[in-house]
């Protein structure tokens, strides 16, 4: 039986019917799944959470490879369906916490890796959620909305504030485009897999938070030159705005130059450089 017959049949057992507006749309294709685990590379020593678990297909794959498997599923009817699947395989490294993952604790976990097949309206609050928690996962793969995949692995002159937020705490990229039909029911969009390997940010808390402040200040409007968004989010006039100008002049930077068209590196230098008119 192949997977999307299992999958319809499980749902017709258990009266599941999965809902469009909770992101309850199941991938249905065996080599995606394996793609799914082959690229967050886990040995017999991780823990891995697993975002979205639905299922379980996708679970029961990561729990041959991995030390523990954390399933977090807000849906009580799709938990409790998972808690049987998973029982009547005889898996014991699996643990089932229904709950949603915003409000999810990392803290204890020590090393981790998430695997997730998130509902597309929150990719970008999972992502700020876990990149900037304390104790950050060591790699995320992701599926997610193929656009919004795009947008994360930009690079300059298409930076965006979510790429920017992203590729500063880690390499992003995408592994695996994915087509609509490969799910049930058929989204309207086509996903795409992407891998987030976490760098070794050695950042402080308080210098994140003003690197931050700094790129939100520079993307806020983004028809508008660069420095001149500097100058009117750091309230600068006069004599100030010229040491904008001195700035950019030894970063090599045109003086027209907008918030996209600057890479990381880029926007690391310019910190750099007005870190201390921030304070």
């Amino acid at each position: 039986m192949d997977l999307l017959k299992q999958m319809k049949e499980i749902c017709r057992i258990y009266e599941i019917k999965p809902q469009r507006s909770k992101g309850q749309n199941f991938l249905v294709t065996e080599s995606i799944y394996d793609k799914i685990v082959a690229s967050a590379e886990i040995s017999a020593k991780d823990t891995i959470v697993e975002v979205g678990p639905g299922l379980g297909f996708l679970t029961a794959k990561l729990a041959k490879k991995a030390k523990k498997v954390i399933a977090v599923e807000l849906d009580d009817r799709l938990a409790e369906v998972l808690k049987i699947a998973i029982d009547s395989q005889g898996v014991e490294n699996v643990e089932i916490v229904n709950q949603d993952i915003l409000k999810f604790n990392p803290s204890g976990l020590g090393s981790y890796k998430i695997v997730a097949n998130i509902p597309y309206n929150i990719s970008s609050i999972l992502l700020r959620t876990f990149l900037g928690a304390e104790n950050k996962p060591e790699i995320m793969v992701l599926m997610l909305q193929k656009e919004v995949a795009e947008r994360i692995t930009a690079k300059a002159p298409d930076m965006s504030m979510l790429a920017l937020s992203v590729q500063f705490y880690g390499d992003a990229k995408i592994v695996k485009d994915v087509k609509a039909g490969n799910f049930w029911p058929e989204p309207k969009v086509d996903s795409a897999v992407i891998k987030i390997v976490i760098n070794n940010n050695k950042y402080s808390r308080d210098d994140q938070k003003l690197f931050f402040r700094l790129a939100k200040i520079g993307f806020a409007a983004k028809r508008k030159m660069l420095k001149n968004n500097i100058c009117g989010g750091l309230k600068l006039k006069g004599e100030a705005t010229k040491k904008i100008d001195d700035i950019f002049t030894k970063l090599s930077f045109d003086l027209k130059v907008r918030a996209e068209d600057l890479s990381l590196e880029n926007w690391q230098n310019l910190f750099a450089e007005l870190k201390d008119i921030m304070v």
